[in-house]
């Protein structure tokens, strides 16, 4: 979905507040730091799956070893356009559709399709073939096209701070994306081409929103607490944007986990 329809603000006030500069305020003594993850990961996978493509299933599976990993950011964005096959997929939304036909748009590609990885926003591979995904990961970080800013989640009781480093050389402008995600869940599937099959999908992606913008420097964002808890999962991704709206490379990116 691109920035004109998926990167929006959400209904509810997000009341992000960006702090420019390193030297920032803590609330004395409340703290804490995000589970411990390394505040450059490897790199972020977002796979383009539906539950009623009988081609999906070995994508899923390998996803599912994607998600367990500290060093990977790995989003799973369902699809409606297969559900004319009998099954209405329950994970897919049309905003996810449209995320993966900007893609398509960025890519300069004629077609989707499924299983899809988009890797770190800049190419994408068949998200069924081990070899592609991870040698593309690979590829993209010895290349310098891997995370080069680090972003660090840290929250109190009551706020999620998302703190982001200074860009160094390279592109100095990006949306700060919020990504919601669904817990695991197990779908048994009654109709279509995948019918009989019972699958785990791991970090469904439910919404996306825009935080606010980067800038090439330190910054801080702040997120409510509250929204937090009612997601499944969360997300933070430094997304570049095209003059044309469409999502390009990421820069950064880290899980916001629940307390």
């Amino acid at each position: 979905m691109a920035p004109r329809q998926i990167l929006r603000l959400a209904a509810f006030a997000l009341a992000f507040s960006a702090l420019a500069g390193s030297g920032f305020a803590e609330e004395p003594g409340t703290a804490q730091a995000d589970k411990p993850q390394s505040d450059k990961p490897l790199g972020v996978v977002e796979l383009f799956t539906s539950q009623g493509c009988n081609s999906c299933p070995p994508a899923d599976a390998f996803f599912a070893e994607l998600a367990a990993k500290d060093n990977v950011v790995a989003l799973a964005y369902h699809v409606n356009y297969w559900d004319y096959l009998g099954w209405q997929d329950t994970l897919s939304n049309k905003d996810n559709t449209d995320r993966q036909y900007d893609y398509m748009r960025a890519f300069g590609t004629r077609s989707v399709y499924t299983p899809q990885a988009v890797i770190n926003g800049r190419s994408h591979v068949n998200g069924a073939s081990r070899r592609e995904v991870d040698g593309a990961l690979a590829r993209m970080e010895k290349s310098g096209e891997g995370m080069r800013v680090s972003i660090k989640v840290s929250r109190t009781s009551d706020r999620v701070m998302i703190d982001t480093g200074d860009a160094g050389s390279g592109p100095s402008d990006a949306h700060v994306v919020i990504v919601y995600f669904e817990p695991p869940q197990t779908v048994t599937i009654a109709k279509g081409e995948n019918t009989g099959r019972s699958m785990t999908y791991w970090n469904a992606v439910s919404g996306i929103q825009t935080a606010g913008m980067w800038h090439g420097k330190a910054q801080r964002y702040e997120l409510p607490m509250t929204e937090i808890v009612k997601k499944g999962g969360c997300a933070v991704l430094l997304q570049s944007v095209g003059k044309d709206g469409l999502p390009g490379p990421i820069l950064g990116a880290a899980f916001i986990h629940k307390p």
